[in-house]
Formats: C-alpha cells, sequence, structure tokens
C-alpha cells in the first residue's frame, strides 16, 4: 500500500528499546482508527529487518536505542531505501523524549518527515502519524520554534582553529592532550570547545563529534 493510499490502515512500525513504551504505544493506537500496529522493534538493526519485512508506510523511532544503531542512523537507512531496495520507502516520524538543536537537525538531515516529543497529547500522535503517512511534515510545536529559530539566526562557520580542535575531539584526545598536540594552552582548548558547542548546538564531547559527522565537518 502507498502511504498516499487512504483506503486501508496506516501500517506503523514501532521502534523504541523500552518494551514498556512499546507495550503503551500499541496499546494506544491499536484502538485508533485507520492505523495499525504491524510491529515492532528494539533496535536500529531491527528496525531495519523488520521493516523490510512487514512494509510499514510509517516508522515512529526513537533517538536513544542504547547499544547499536542509533534512531537517526535507522532513519537514514529506512528513507534512502537500504531495507527496502528498489521498493517504496517508509516515511519516519521521530518520537523522543530529547529536543536538542543537534538532535533536531541530525534526524531532520537524515530524512526524518516529522519531529514529535513524547509528552506530546495522544490526539497531536495520531494526527502526526496521518501528516505523516501522507508525506507532511509533523513537528511538536517547541520543535518547530527551534527550527525556525536555527533558519533566522543560522550558526556561524567552524574557524580553523575550531576544525583542527574538533579533529582532535572525534581521535577521543582529552583537553590536555589536545593542547600538547596543538600547542597551545588547556585553557585556550576550553575556549574553543565552548565556542564549537555553541555553534553546533551540542553540550556534550560526544555529541559535537557526532554532528560533526552528520555534517562532514570532520572529512
Amino acid at each position: 500500500m502507498s502511504p498516499s493510499d487512504h483506503t486501508s490502515p496506516i501500517r506503523l512500525l514501532l521502534c523504541d528499546d523500552h518494551a514498556v513504551v512499546r507495550a503503551g504505544l500499541r496499546a494506544l493506537l491499536s484502538s485508533t482508527e485507520g492505523i495499525e500496529v504491524v510491529g515492532e522493534a528494539g533496535s536500529g538493526e531491527e528496525a531495519l529487518a523488520t521493516a523490510a519485512r512487514v512494509r510499514p508506510d510509517v516508522v515512529l523511532m526513537d533517538l536513544q536505542l542504547g547499544g547499536g544503531m542509533d534512531g537517526v542512523t535507522a532513519t537514514r537507512h529506512l528513507v534512502s531505501g537500504t531495507a527496502y531496495g528498489t521498493e517504496a520507502t517508509p516515511r519516519v516520524l521521530v518520537l523522543t523524549m530529547f529536543d536538542t538543536d543537534a538532535d533536531i537537525t541530525r534526524a531532520i538531515e537524515a530524512g526524518a518527515t516529522g519531529y514529535l516529543l513524547k509528552a506530546e497529547q495522544p490526539d497531536e500522535l495520531f494526527a502526526a502519524i496521518r501528516d505523516a503517512a501522507s508525506g507532511r511534515t509533523a513537528l511538536s510545536a517547541p520543535v518547530a520554534h527551534r527550527v525556525l529559530a536555527q533558519m533566522r539566526s543560522p550558526r556561524p562557520a567552524l574557524s580553523e582553529r575550531e576544525r583542527d580542535i574538533l579533529q582532535q575531539l572525534a581521535r577521543g584526545l582529552g583537553n590536555r592532550d589536545i593542547a600538547r598536540a596543538l600547542f597551545i594552552s588547556e585553557a585556550t582548548v576550553k575556549t574553543h570547545l565552548g565556542r564549537i558547542y555553541g555553534k553546533l548546538g551540542v553540550d556534550t564531547r560526544a555529541g559535537a563529534v557526532a554532528v560533526a559527522n552528520e555534517r562532514r565537518l570532520l572529512s
């Protein structure tokens, strides 16, 4: 069935690493007219395998999936056709607790049709699933606000020195080792890291490296 075919229920795949969350979502959605839960997955790898088997119209995807493939990577594979070959690909609707700029940017760049927070009311979730199935963007109000704010105030590009530090960060070096490698002080490293975090919209070293990889800033 095509996602735009409204004569049949929307086929939905749930992907969340918490079994209790999946059970709650299944119970909630199974009683909703026009939506049929056709599968569950607890990891990114399982989501790809299950999607290839059950052919959902929409995948409801959490971003944090414990070990292994995260939700962003799984989203990219799903929408690029990796799981489906030449067949029609599903829409991916992110459902998460996290609304940082980095998470939102990574999910949207990976091809997610929508981004919803778990604090949303059930009716908002139902509407977002229907919008996603029809190819319409579905964003939580706080997420839409952040996206617009980013568009209106694009983050400045990284300086050459900031790129150097980011490269060292990606190698797993600590501040002291980065300072030694670049012949600068630890205080200077910390100053640059603060600027890098601000420009990338993150607040951790791992987050900076993840966003840098997504945006191909390390190539």
